[in-house]
């Protein structure tokens, strides 16, 4: 089905409903190709000059398109059904393996197969941007910890490395993900506590620093270019300062109307003349401003972010897409992980349930929404979250299953001889 996708969307990269960005990165992949470096030749998204220097999107991606884009002679079509390959195959099998380790093998073939047809998935696999790979990422991650927290002596220095590779490749797909490694590595530290095995300083030390030096050839690269330095990407700061503008009064608007103008004029004229990274710098401090001016409103704006972020029903202004994906995936199976996720606490013991490797996906989940509710919540930027409750949903699936297969039984009544 993620073939059938990328066949779908072809050779051209077109701006469609939730996929916009991957004009970016196929233009900024032809550019690097053409020996501009990461540049854009036109002004672009959100305010980078023609010709300047930009940090906005993710290296690794870019690096990913540029490579099939030399082996294949620039085609897009190439791009999309490698994704969709690699994806196809390790998005379903880590769901599978982490469904077995946190819960049982039934569970893990259920959540596989639910998530080998999520439509949200199927579309993205396709697209020329970074979600396929970075919720595969997080999955991967995820699986290592899981793994790490009751590892053997042997296997620890193996899965270390791993989920040093992993946590660091899936932050360089969006930095985002760099504010959950404090609490995954603290969850990792308990669990292993309750498991019986002592988490030596080495282990942390080394996944830390393997994760910065992944990033650390894109700070040298950045500071160089900038004149001061920039840890990886430049997105953070207009992110936070666009969602948080009072332009919103209490009541987010997911994508700006406009009749409320556009996300470029929000942006203050006296501003306009720095480069990306300064910009980026002195947008996320105003944005700070902002929330300490009136914690009030940015409590009741965040609140306002949860329909947008948890949407599942159809909406006038969506296309066919658009409305199709999200009711035939989230709004369907939403009950499901909900059900799975409660039954998953309900049936465990709370005085140990913290170390458990379900906890740790729900942990994720709680924290990574946390994250968009408190700065830009957009149906996209939930679906890392969908990936982790589809395994919640595989348990309902099962559970259900169970519960009609044994009414079944006792309905039927003996056949006399």
């Amino acid at each position: 089905m993620r073939l059938l996708a990328a066949l779908y969307l072809g050779n051209e990269v077109e701006a469609l409903p939730g996929i916009h960005d991957q004009v970016s990165y196929h233009t900024l992949a032809l550019r690097v190709l053409g020996g501009y470096g990461f540049s854009f030749a036109t002004a672009w998204w959100p305010m980078t000059a023609a010709n300047a220097p930009t940090a906005h999107w993710s290296y690794l991606y870019t690096f990913y398109l540029t490579a099939v884009y030399t082996l294949f002679n620039t085609t897009p079509l190439i791009a999309r059904l490698i994704q969709a390959i690699i994806v196809g195959l390790c998005h379903p099998w880590l769901v599978y393996k982490i469904g077995r380790l946190a819960f049982n093998e039934t569970v893990g073939l259920v959540a596989a197969g639910l998530t080998a047809v999520y439509l949200y998935f199927i579309y993205y696999a396709a697209a020329l941007m970074t979600e396929a790979f970075y919720i595969t990422g997080i999955l991967a991650s995820l699986y290592l910890l899981m793994r790490l927290a009751k590892a053997s002596k042997e296997e620890e220095t193996r899965l270390t490395l791993l989920l040093g590779l992993a946590l660091g490749g899936t932050i360089l797909l969006r930095q985002l993900f760099l504010l959950l490694v404090p609490f995954l590595l603290a969850w990792l530290w308990w669990a292993r506590i309750q498991n019986g095995r002592k988490m030596s300083f080495h282990m942390p030390v080394a996944i830390i620093a393997l994760i910065a030096l992944l990033i650390l050839p894109f700070s040298l690269y950045n500071t160089q270019r900038f004149g001061h330095f920039v840890l990886l990407n430049t997105n953070a700061g207009y992110a936070f300062f666009l969602a948080n503008h009072p332009i919103y009064g209490t009541h987010f608007e997911p994508i700006l109307p406009p009749e409320m103008g556009s996300y470029q004029e929000l942006i203050p004229t006296e501003l306009r003349h720095l480069d990306e990274a300064a910009l980026e710098r002195e947008l996320m401090s105003r944005g700070l401003q902002f929330v300490l001016a009136d914690p009030l409103r940015y409590l009741q704006l965040s609140l306002s972010r949860i329909p947008a972020y948890f949407m599942f029903w159809p909406s006038a202004d969506s296309g066919l897409i658009s409305n199709v994906s999200r009711v035939a995936s989230f709004g369907l199976l939403w009950p499901f992980m909900l059900y799975g996720l409660i039954q998953a606490f309900y049936q465990n013991n709370w005085h140990t349930i913290w170390q458990q490797p379900f906890f740790l996906l729900a942990l994720f989940a709680l924290l990574y929404t946390g994250i968009h509710l408190l700065s830009w919540s957009l149906v996209r930027y939930r679906l890392p979250v969908d990936g982790v409750l589809l395994i919640f949903a595989g348990t309902a699936v099962v559970h259900i299953s169970q519960c009609l297969l044994a009414a079944n039984k006792r309905l039927q009544v003996p056949v006399s001889q």
